[in-house]
């Protein structure tokens, strides 16, 4: 585990999210296990399903890669569980890292009830549970459509947020992923590769690539890339007076057509239409560093 909560600070901000939304709101860490929630006992229609253990299995690969989704995107996640519940999840990051989690869920979203009961049993169907127990669970709770499933999502993206501000949950700057973290944004203009990080934090690529991979969703190269082409489109916006060539050096590029080549694959054009894109728009649409 790569960050700590104030658990205290954080337990009063989820019971303040359930007065509002009624909804079960869970804190995982950045390893995928459950810190905290907030009402502690799960719906009642997963306890029925979780009495199956091969269901209760599953619910955990389903928490899991939601988590990835999530943490590939970098934002917020709403998909159907393997039961047929709507659950969604969002990434708490600090910087390029993401230390956790929030996810809501366990909630009957469909048109009617009928629906919705149709497709949790066909869901449901292989697991060795009380049917009926389950379809009065089901019941008991309310219908939830998708627009207030959206509205509260995004109410847990400004949560999360707050976690950070507030520094209810922070990183633990002593732990390595952090630190190569804190290494690459303060020298992703400069020559950098998989090699030197390699070689300055002495690991080997392999473990490199598993800190990359759950961090950033994508391999350390790609990640650094990716940096630098965000560095670049404020740079073009910002320094209209630079040729392209001194920007794509002053992202770290020190092969100007390898800049060209991955700059149109990241955004769909090149450096010159993007900024000649920048020009066209109102000084007040423009990007901001």
């Amino acid at each position: 585990m790569i960050s700590t909560f104030d658990l205290s600070k954080l337990n009063s901000l989820l019971q303040d999210f359930y007065r509002i939304t009624r909804l079960r709101i869970t804190v995982f860490d950045d390893s995928f296990r459950e810190l905290t929630a907030y009402p502690a006992q799960i719906a009642p229609c997963c306890q029925i399903i979780r009495t199956d253990k091969a269901a209760a299995a599953q619910c955990a690969r389903c928490d899991a890669h939601a988590c990835e989704m999530a943490a590939k995107s970098r934002s917020a996640y709403t998909y159907r569980c393997h039961a047929g519940l709507t659950e969604s999840i969002t990434p708490l990051t600090l910087g390029n890292i993401v230390i956790g989690y929030l996810f809501f869920g366990h909630v009957f979203s469909y048109p009617t009830y009928e629906e919705g009961l149709k497709t949790v049993r066909e869901k449901c169907a292989s697991y060795h549970i009380d049917e009926n127990a389950l379809e009065a669970a089901c019941l008991a709770g309310p219908l939830i459509s998708e627009d207030y499933i959206a509205s509260v999502s995004h109410i847990m993206q400004a949560v999360a947020s707050y976690l950070c501000l507030e520094r209810i949950a922070i990183v633990q700057r002593k732990e390595l992923p952090a630190r190569i973290d804190e290494y690459i944004c303060a020298h992703f203009t400069e020559e950098l590769n998989v090699a030197d990080l390699c070689r300055r934090f002495q690991i080997g690529k392999t473990y490199l690539y598993e800190i990359s991979a759950q961090n950033y969703g994508c391999g350390i190269a790609e990640h650094i890339r990716s940096l630098r082409i965000e560095k670049a489109k404020s740079l073009l916006a910002e320094h209209p007076e630079w040729n392209i060539s001194e920007t794509a050096s002053a992202c770290g590029f020190a092969d100007y057509n390898y800049f060209i080549t991955v700059f149109k694959r990241l955004t769909g054009m090149s450096p010159g239409k993007y900024r000649a894109g920048i020009r066209q728009q109102p000084a007040n649409c423009r990007p901001s560093s």
